[in-house]
């Protein structure tokens, strides 16, 4: 599988759009947070954000679902809305202005979680990322890089057990997570110019060179 890494995406002034994917337990976030600052510490203008969530509508919708019983098409009926809200009122608006975005999760997520680990179908997620991320040039929004931390299952219950009490996801057996891991490789044999493979079980500093070297082959970083 190629790793997606040959060429620079943009140029440095243009907005640019990261996606940090990975089942839980995996440490995006702690690598997004980093790069963040590197980026900050370099002149850029950042947006964090994540889903679901990232708006004030899409903070109380994933509060639904990290925390309610449903089904799984009302999950992804939740989370896409989320989305909407997030890319109209946050996303779009900080890559026109040329904004680095970095994002904990986008729609790899969605088809990992809802479709691999739910077994939802997948033809009718892909229908609604058509009709969710439409551009306002009529393209669809993907992520222009997404660093994918790939984690042995079970080493990412074991980080989790230790540091939280989980929410619904969370608490799911380690076969959903299997599952949702499987997804994920395939969205990236799917995509592997913009997907990344990350190896999330070695040490922290290791992990971050792989973020380091892939960010700057792709232009996100000099």
């Amino acid at each position: 599988m190629s790793d997606g890494i040959d060429s620079p995406i943009h140029p440095c002034g243009l907005g640019l759009f990261v996606s940090f994917e990975g089942i839980d337990g995996a440490g995006k976030s702690t690598h997004l947070a980093t790069l963040a600052e590197r980026l900050r510490a370099q002149g850029r203008r950042v947006t964090v954000t994540r889903e679901p969530g990232g708006t004030p509508l899409a903070e109380t919708l994933r509060g639904s679902l990290l925390h309610s019983a449903m089904d799984a098409l009302t999950e992804a009926l939740l989370v896409f809305a989320a989305r909407r809200d997030h890319l109209r009122h946050v996303i779009e608006p900080a890559l026109a202005a040329g904004d680095v975005v970095l994002c904990d999760r986008f729609t790899d997520a969605t088809f990992a979680y809802q479709g691999y680990g739910r077994g939802f179908d997948l033809s009718v997620l892909s229908t609604l990322e058509g009709w969710v991320q439409r551009t306002p040039q009529g393209g669809l929004r993907q992520p222009d890089l997404t660093l994918w931390f790939d984690v042995p299952p079970a080493l990412a219950a074991a980080r989790l057990s230790a540091t939280r009490a989980p929410d619904k996801f969370e608490a799911e057996p380690l076969a959903f997570f299997e599952r949702v891991a499987a997804g994920y490789a395939a969205r990236a044999a799917q995509a592997p110019d913009r997907i990344v493979r990350i190896d999330a079980s070695l040490p922290l500093p290791a992990v971050w060179a792989q973020v380091e070297q892939a960010a700057r082959a792709r232009g996100v970083l000099p």
